[in-house]
């Protein structure tokens, strides 16, 4: 932005301009803070949260109020009001993934659709750089990668918010941003945007695996998050025993797909963990601006409040670790366990390579049998590879024995991975309710060649109706036939549940069927 203004103020224009460009300021400082918070914890980022959160209201607001003197005394552009937009959008895309609040998620789609519909990002196109020149056309490549950065984070949140046909949309306009901006400037990063735009296509098509139609042949849009349909009942009256407050789910397969440090499998499972945001989203209007005249969401209050370990909230916390090297998954877990209240649960799911053990027969189960690689990184000089493989483990693997330590509380282990098997003997060292739930390591040779469309084991958690459809090569159901098998599957979850929760022996059980058939967020 320009540091002097283009025409003549009198004095208060002069003071809008100068209190706007301290806000503005003040917000880039801040924002540029956040990358510097512990992504780990729950109580160390919230006040700067806060504080970054209130700085920016008051810059949309002020940016509102005053945008005609802004205009032809400042000379503000349409592009910087939509980086402010994109910048909002981005925080509570974040405080999304700091709470797993789902409904922060509705937040940073206004925004990212308000850009998109308002055209803000308009003046990065083709067709306009005629008009620029000098200086102005030096900061053209700058901005078209601001405006292919933004398109990228909105197609992240439309697909966790399962809108797909805007997702293919924006898929679209974003191949055609790339093709402009590699065609005009010929830039360095040619190659990662083009890697960037082939990800996310690959991503969509092997999450497609089910094509549900109605009577008019058209698709249908499924989520399988939680709801009160989806959700077995609990007896009236029965006790809670344990409460789920935290879920670390951590994926390394190489053969998967990928975006945006989210393997498919961790895609379908952070939603199978996640109860649907409350607002109605088929009531949404692209076009609606967050502002004037409507209340944010958050505020500085209000993220404390819904931040705090006190707070209800819909949905337990998660961590998501796309390929962590051993010391970041220790840590996140050190810190999950630290804040597990009384009588919590925590849940680890890990969709990783195996890493296979040196010994087939030992006494040390909790070392010589391997684990799961959730890293491939090497650190240090390797002085002899016979060495290490004779006498080295795999620094990132994260072996049975790592876990035990954090059995000291309430532990649901998911292990998706070819070495499953090795976490079946963790020992329950200390008393506290622990449950392996491990995947078989081997699929049938006609599914082999479907790994990079996620892993079985986890599709059948996300959704057991679509993964047998999957297996016996089913693409398009109808929605009758599907529903109808749906209501079959909810009848055997809801008895099952019933007859668990009622069983004198098996006490605490309940709870961890109620985690292994749905999934479920918490009970409370």
């Amino acid at each position: 932005m320009a540091t002097e203004p283009p025409v003549a103020m009198d004095e208060g224009e002069r003071k809008i301009v100068n209190e706007f460009c301290h806000h503005l300021e003040k917000s880039k400082q801040l924002f540029n803070g956040l990358r510097d918070l512990p992504q780990y914890g729950h109580k160390q980022w919230q006040s700067y949260f806060g504080r970054t959160f209130d700085v920016y209201t008051k810059l949309w607001k002020f940016q509102q109020q005053h945008r005609q003197v802004l205009d032809t005394k400042y000379g503000l552009k349409r592009w910087q009001i939509g980086e402010v937009a994109s910048k909002i959008g981005q925080l509570y895309y974040h405080y999304y993934l700091r709470t797993s609040e789902t409904n922060y998620l509705n937040e940073a789609f206004s925004f990212y659709s308000a850009i998109r519909m308002r055209a803000y990002y308009s003046k990065a196109s083709k067709e306009e750089r005629s008009n620029l020149t000098g200086q102005n056309l030096l900061h053209m490549p700058d901005l078209m990668v601001k405006k292919l950065r933004y398109y990228a984070r909105f197609i992240v949140v439309c697909l966790l918010l399962k809108k797909m046909k805007l997702v293919r949309d924006l898929v679209r306009e974003l191949s055609k941003q790339i093709d402009d901006y590699t065609g005009t400037y010929e830039p360095d990063d040619q190659m990662e945007w083009n890697l960037v735009l082939g990800e996310i296509k690959a991503f969509i098509e092997a999450d497609n695996i089910i094509n549900v139609v109605d009577a008019d042949s058209s698709m249908m849009v499924l989520s399988h998050r939680l709801t009160p349909l989806n959700t077995p009942p609990q007896d009236k009256g029965a006790p809670v025993y344990l409460t789920l407050q935290e879920i670390l789910i951590v994926g390394n397969c190489h053969e998967q797909v990928k975006f945006s440090e989210l393997t498919l499998d961790m895609f379908r499972m952070l939603q199978t963990l996640e109860r649907e945001p409350q607002d109605d989203l088929t009531n949404q209007i692209y076009d609606t601006s967050p502002a004037p005249g409507r209340q944010p969401m958050l505020g500085p209050q209000s993220s404390l409040e819904n931040g705090d370990r006190t707070g209800v909230r819909d949905n337990p916390h998660k961590y998501l670790l796309y390929k962590p090297t051993f010391g970041q998954l220790n840590t996140f877990l050190a810190s999950a366990f630290k804040e597990l209240p009384p009588n919590g649960a925590m849940v680890l799911y890990i969709s990783a390579d195996g890493c296979h053990g040196n010994q087939k027969h030992t006494d040390d189960a909790a070392y010589d049998l391997g684990g799961v690689i959730t890293n491939s990184r090497r650190e240090g000089e390797e002085t002899s590879k016979t060495k290490r493989a004779s006498h080295l483990k795999e620094i990132h693997c994260l072996h049975p024995g790592d876990l035990y330590p954090y059995t000291r509380k309430p532990l649901f282990l998911i292990v998706d991975s070819s070495n499953s098997s090795a976490f079946q003997n963790v020992p329950n060292l200390f008393g506290q309710p622990l449950v392996c739930l491990l995947s078989p390591e081997q699929v049938p040779a006609t599914m082999q060649e479907q790994q990079q469309k996620g892993s079985l084991f986890t599709l059948f958690l996300h959704c057991p109706l679509m993964a047998l459809c999957f297996v016996c090569k089913m693409v398009d159901v109808p929605v009758a036939l599907w529903d109808k098998c749906q209501a079959q599957v909810d009848k055997f979850v809801a008895e099952s549940s019933r007859l668990f929760s009622r069983s004198r022996k098996l006490g605490e059980s309940a709870f961890w069927f109620s985690v292994v058939y749905c999934m479920a967020a918490r009970f409370s």
